[in-house]
């Protein structure tokens, strides 16, 4: 009986307001999320053996798995951001959108591995799992959780995890010593905002940018995200301004609340808009990459 692995924490998805104004988007959360080894979902603990056929349901598993070892990728998910990249193009794709994945189409590829985010593909790992196909889930939320991650699915290739290591690390080596105060907004109803437990938090603290919301708690339909008041926003009155463009003109929105030219960021001018893939939900190597770059011209 073939085993199934749980990544902890290493998440790639962000669900309910985010997911509901990018339909076309691997929903993070950014999800986009912790780390922890893989740990067995039973009784029965196996080293983690090299696999020849593997499906990814998100696209940063996608781009990890293509990139340690495109021969072993057979199957994607109809993301955006895959959909965009002429690497993926010939691959099956088995999923689109929220839907569900197509359990016939899996099944049908023989593939000795199946890559799903917690809290989106459960009920579907959970089906292959009783099929005797070994699935992974993973869930990250934050630069451990990326490498560890990248680790075990080079294990997993038999790759060798050093050059997208090294990428990593040339990515974070863009921060620079001191950096302002910033505020990162997702959504406008309600107006949220990730705290320290979620992928944008931890990629802006690698950056040394306090996130004025990286400590606060509360009710979110969102882990790793808390909901804002209006007078919270100008209550911690960041250096910086973060807008996450999802598709819905935020920024355009936001600029139509009171509150909004009360700010000192608004004021000067310091509003920076970045992509939902790299901030919010990883998406892929190059567009955390790309978010890299751009956080390092704060």
């Amino acid at each position: 009986m073939m085993a199934r692995w749980t990544v902890r924490g290493l998440g790639v998805l962000l669900v309910g307001a985010i997911a509901a104004c990018a339909s076309d988007r691997d929903n993070p959360s950014a999800t986009v999320d912790s780390a922890a080894p893989p740990v067995a979902n039973n009784a029965e603990v196996a080293e983690p053996s090299e696999v020849g056929q593997i499906i990814a349901l998100t696209s940063l598993t996608a781009d990890l798995i293509h990139t340690l070892d495109e021969e072993k990728l057979v199957g994607i998910s109809g993301s955006s951001i895959l959909r965009e990249d002429e690497r993926f193009a010939g691959i099956e794709v088995v999923s689109e959108g929220r839907t569900e994945p197509d359990l016939e189409k899996i099944v049908a590829l023989q593939p000795d591995l199946v890559i799903g985010a917690e809290g989106f593909h459960d009920k579907t790992l959970d089906r292959l799992a009783a099929l005797e196909v070994e699935t992974l889930t993973v869930d990250v939320s934050g630069w451990e959780a990326l490498r560890e991650l990248t680790t075990h699915l080079a294990e997993r290739t038999g790759a060798d995890p050093q050059p997208l290591l090294a990428r990593y690390d040339a990515c974070l080596a863009q921060a620079p010593e001191t950096a302002p105060t910033a505020l990162v907004l997702v959504s406008r109803q309600p107006l949220l905002s990730p705290n320290r437990d979620s992928w944008a938090g931890d990629f802006l603290a690698e950056f040394n940018i306090q996130n004025v919301t990286a400590e606060l708690q509360g009710d979110s339909p969102i882990d790793g995200y808390i909901t804002l008041s209006e007078e919270k926003v100008l209550t911690t009155d960041p250096e910086v301004l973060l807008v996450v463009e999802t598709g819905e003109n935020l920024l355009e929105q936001l600029k139509g609340d009171a509150f909004w030219s009360q700010l000192g960021a608004t004021q000067a001018e310091r509003v920076h808009m970045f992509e939902y893939f790299g901030l919010v939900n990883p998406g892929s190597i190059a567009s955390i990459e790309a978010t890299c770059a751009k956080l390092a011209e704060l």
